[in-house]
């Protein structure tokens, strides 16, 4: 039993740390799944504290992950282990029901669950849970209070230092598509094949053939076969992204921007009324001196043109803004605005507001040592 009882502890303390530090370092992101919840669940009014909640929620994963892994107060904490399964073992069960949010981010980003995997892993995790709970009794308390009260307190307040950092600049470890390094278009890309599903209407007898290889001018044929599906297979190994970068007028640029051979910047803010307008201006200068050596630059935002149009002429902006998708602006650069740099495609740098480069430091950087 006391082998069972160390296992227990280990898988349930490993997972909450694990839980918790993804979210911890991704803490807008997860007040943007929160934000979600709120809209689907009607309670709007709660939308400001999105933010607060996502740190707390994963403060509190992590701390929990620490307690149990370390064993501190084990009958307090066997008491607290219990209760918040529960409740998001039931929270689960909801959301797998209803799918009011198609993932419940209960691993952040570095893993994507559904809502039917999420109740399944939760049921799974009361099993140690339970027996945790059945054995706190006897489970001897190796710590006092002022020990384990004391680096429970310690690991909180620098997980909180640690998302806070994150927050004020950007995730240390960045799981979405956008992360530095990945190609976002392909070259040369096979062509995607379309295979059609036919039934003999006598027989019953099924054939797949890829398209435009079956025998479509063959009138018995036709006759004597009826449509019944089709399946598309993309021979693309291409981690996608759903970024549309439109002008004002509704044409899309997106291919020119992202294929472009040489230096992009896309400064991305999905909400001009939002973002922080001191950033918005002073990235002005920046702007000019890339597009005066030739390199691309433009801004993307979900706003509507008279926002924009104002926002520009409030802030003296010269730099082209295109219309894209808030959602996917939000996945880009965890910040309002968040500056990404391009080339060729391949995603060399990103940047938060409260880090964006002087001119000069980034030509240091990447012109004076190209990217190979």
């Amino acid at each position: 039993m006391r082998i069972v009882h160390f296992i227990s502890r280990i898988l349930v303390g490993v997972v909450f740390i694990f839980s918790g530090f993804v979210k911890g370092i991704d803490p807008l992101g997860m007040a943007y799944r929160l934000e979600d919840y709120f809209y689907a669940w009607g309670t709007d009014w709660m939308l400001p504290a999105a933010l607060s909640l996502s740190i707390l929620l994963s403060i509190m994963e992590f701390v929990m992950g620490v307690v149990v892994l370390f064993n501190l107060k084990p009958k307090v904490n066997a008491w607290l282990l219990l209760g918040i399964m529960t409740f998001f073992t039931g929270l689960t069960f909801y959301d797998a029901l209803y799918n009011p949010v198609p993932d419940c981010g209960c691993f952040g980003d570095a893993i994507t669950l559904t809502n039917w995997q999420t109740f399944y892993k939760n049921v799974v995790m009361m099993v140690p849970t339970l027996l945790l709970f059945a054995w706190r009794k006897k489970t001897k308390d190796q710590y006092n209070n002022l020990k384990a009260y004391g680096t429970a307190g310690i690991f909180a307040v620098m997980f909180f230092a640690l998302s806070l950092y994150c927050y004020r600049h950007l995730p240390i470890l960045d799981f979405m598509d956008w992360k530095k390094g990945n190609k976002m278009f392909v070259e040369n890309p096979e062509p995607v094949r379309y295979y059609l599903t036919y039934r003999n209407s006598a027989t019953g007898e099924t054939q797949e053939y890829l398209s435009p290889n079956y025998p479509f001018s063959d009138s018995v044929w036709m006759s004597q076969w009826e449509f019944v599906s089709q399946r598309t297979e993309d021979p693309n190994v291409f981690l996608g992204h759903d970024l549309q970068i439109l002008d004002m007028e509704g044409n899309d640029y997106t291919d020119h921007f992202i294929q472009n051979p040489g230096y992009q910047f896309l400064l991305t803010v999905w909400s001009v009324e939002k973002a922080n307008h001191a950033a918005l201006a002073a990235v002005e200068k920046f702007a000019l001196a890339a597009e005066a050596d030739g390199h691309g630059f433009i801004a993307l935002s979900s706003s509507l043109t008279e926002e924009i149009d104002s926002v520009k002429q409030l802030l003296g902006l010269t730099y082209e803004f295109y219309q894209a998708d808030d959602i996917t602006l939000k996945t880009m650069v965890r910040a309002n605005p968040g500056l990404l740099l391009l080339h060729n495609g391949v995603v060399i740098e990103k940047w938060h507001y409260n880090d964006f480069p002087e001119y000069e430091a980034f030509k240091s950087k990447f012109i004076t040592k190209p990217t190979e």
